[in-house]
């Protein structure tokens, strides 16, 4: 029985069971789940699409809030034989869900090594260095000082230039000042502002996903340690400077 690659029926019923499943782990904490409704293919296209640029040898991979997998169902397939896969997933629902898909489909591990580790990722010890980071982490839910430490360990975890994928929702900024609190507004201003300085430093790309319910943008980030990157932003190119 395959979890991950399926006919067209069974994937269905198992993005509606996923779908339910994160709408319930919205309703009992917003702040970690993050949105209501899994990551759409596009989007995970879109967030995994640096491991086609690296798939002549196996990579080492970090995906970080992989909630009820659907990421992971498009990540997995395109990971090169011998590929190692580590999933990060702070939800102890979604983890033992993610572990389960693995115990009872055996070729995702046949092919790669996979690891499910339940926790945060900024409390992540390891001793591997990551060829690509997926971070499907609802950043703008968190406080500025955590979306710090997070994004300092994303790039500790990444090997010179080794690449790192994240997300945001659009129009959330504009939401937030409409309908929450202040101290609300102000707080996702301030984590705005702490990513903003990420992309200035590390930015390679930039991709707005209009196909997912709702529209995000996805930043591409690279550790220094190889010359002249190419930054693509909503398909211009241009080359980036260190």
């Amino acid at each position: 029985m395959d979890d991950w690659i399926t006919s067209h029926d069974r994937v269905r019923a198992q993005r509606h069971a996923e779908g339910w499943m994160f709408l319930l782990e919205a309703a009992r904490d917003m702040r970690t789940t993050g949105a209501v409704a899994p990551s759409g293919t596009a989007l995970a296209r879109a967030l995994t699409a640096p491991v086609d640029a690296s798939a002549r040898w196996p990579l080492t991979v970090l995906e970080a809030g992989a909630g009820t997998g659907a990421v992971t169902r498009v990540l997995i397939p395109r990971l090169p034989p011998g590929s190692r896969l580590d999933v990060v997933e702070a939800n102890p629902r979604f983890a033992d869900r993610l572990r389960h898909r693995f115990r009872t489909d055996p070729r995702p591990a046949a092919a790669h090594r996979v690891d499910v580790v339940e926790g945060l990722i900024e409390h992540l010890e390891t001793g591997r260095r990551y060829d690509v980071i997926v971070s499907g982490l609802p950043l703008t839910n968190f406080g500025p000082r955590r979306v710090e430490a997070i994004m300092d360990r994303y790039l500790e975890l990444l090997r010179p230039g080794g690449t790192l994928t994240y997300f945001g929702y659009l129009g959330t900024r504009r939401a937030r000042v409409l309908f929450s609190s202040r101290a609300e507004a102000r707080r996702h201003r301030d984590v705005e502002e702490v990513l903003a300085g990420y992309r200035r430093r590390y930015a390679t790309g930039c991709r707005t996903v209009w196909a997912n319910l709702p529209p995000a943008r996805v930043w591409r980030l690279e550790r220094p340690g190889v010359p002249g990157p190419v930054r693509v932003v909503d398909g211009a190119v241009a080359r980036a400077g260190r």
